[in-house]
């Protein structure tokens, strides 16, 4: 009977020339990652889904570990299109191996043994033509880590272009100047998931920090819409030195990046810490502040972080998006993204004209779905 590595293995194709290096006794180098891993013939990068067989790699292809609708608000994105409808879909692996993971049964599938995510079988045309008849405005490549299913995610995003739809990564961030380069013409917007400021702290999850860095900056250059989120969790990176010198970075690159901090709760390996409290939440959003940063988010506790879930103009401070959790209560930013009061611009992606909000939480598509699971 196949494992569900049989599966993933069987569900490949030849990963993009632009992604690989063809080496010596049918070694390969590949560039979806920062890990940038020089593979041996019949193994396996860290990631464990991008493979090299007789000196050709494959990357995941025609299947998707799981949909879901999400509000926009959920990736975050606080900037783009706020009460937009965003049709989520990734596949399985992970180049990094986060003990805290919310996405685990995805993300550590060919990892862990007691995380198994039954695939289905997909196609772009697929995906987005669910996505429209659930009134998606954009499509995102998340749950897993989307830089190592990269070719998967370009041949949706052409497929979603082509059909009117914005397009997304939600992010580690450990990326590559060749998988940037790939990205670059097929993507609006990228979340990058700064997990910490200490490369120390990067090397337990599995990674370093300077390919993260060099993203962000890379991404910014490249003029994609970046936001940057933090989970704070008490004892591993909301020390204030940390938190001073992650927020002096991001505002070092452009003030006008959101920068969202995030309340960490007990899950997957990691039940020493405690539960983030908004007086933590608080705290990190007031360096934020002091840093520079001019959009600062406390995300997942609704209602008890103040005016921390909104947006407001960096000149007049008036209240241009009021949220409560993905809740947008009221939107007030013009067609051409700037304050009504007095004019100033807000950097973003802002819609001509605010269509409401199509839902204010995460829901599974209907049954009506096309998409099949691909039994083991």
């Amino acid at each position: 009977m196949p494992t569900l590595r049989d599966i993933v293995y069987r569900h490949v194709r030849e990963s993009d020339s632009r992604l690989y290096d063809k080496l010596d006794r049918d070694r390969v180098r590949c560039y979806a990652c920062g890990h940038c891993c020089p593979i041996p013939e019949g193994q396996a990068g860290v990631c464990k889904v991008r493979y090299n067989r007789e000196g050709t790699l494959y990357a995941p292809w025609g299947y998707v570990g799981g949909v879901q609708c999400d509000p926009i608000e959920k990736k975050p994105f606080f900037h783009a299109y706020p009460g937009a409808l965003a049709y989520s879909f990734g596949m399985l692996g992970c180049d990094l191996h986060c003990a805290y993971c919310q996405n685990w049964v995805t993300s550590q599938a060919l990892r862990d043994p007691s995380a198994v995510s039954q695939p289905l079988a997909a196609s772009p045309e697929a995906l987005v033509q669910d996505a429209l008849r659930h009134g998606g405005k954009v499509l995102v490549s998340t749950y897993n880590e989307p830089l190592i299913t990269s070719e998967w995610a370009v041949a949706v995003f052409k497929e979603a272009k082509a059909a009117g739809l914005v397009t997304g990564f939600v992010s580690n961030g450990n990326g590559t100047p060749q998988v940037l380069e790939f990205l670059r013409p097929w993507i609006d917007l990228y979340k990058v998931d700064l997990k910490s400021f200490d490369d120390r702290h990067y090397h337990q999850l599995g990674g370093r920090i300077g390919p993260i860095l060099e993203t962000i900056r890379r991404l910014h250059d490249m003029g994609v819409w970046l936001e940057i989120v933090t989970l704070l969790i008490p004892g591993f990176n909301d020390s204030s030195t940390e938190l001073h010198g992650l927020a002096d970075f991001l505002a070092g690159i452009s003030p006008d990046i959101p920068w969202h901090i995030t309340a960490f709760h007990k899950d997957y390996k990691m039940d020493d810490p405690a539960n983030t409290r908004p007086e933590d939440l608080l705290r990190a959003a007031a360096i934020g502040r002091e840093a520079g940063l001019r959009y600062v988010y406390a995300g997942n506790l609704p209602g008890m972080v103040g005016d921390f879930e909104d947006t407001r103009c960096p000149e007049c401070d008036q209240l241009l998006v009021k949220r409560y959790g993905y809740f947008v209560e009221s939107y007030r930013v013009t067609a051409d993204g700037r304050c009504p009061s007095c004019k100033a611009a807000v950097p973003g992606r802002w819609a001509e004209k605010y269509e409401g909000q199509i839902a204010d939480h995460p829901f599974l598509p209907q049954r009506r779905s096309s998409l099949v699971t691909i039994l083991y």
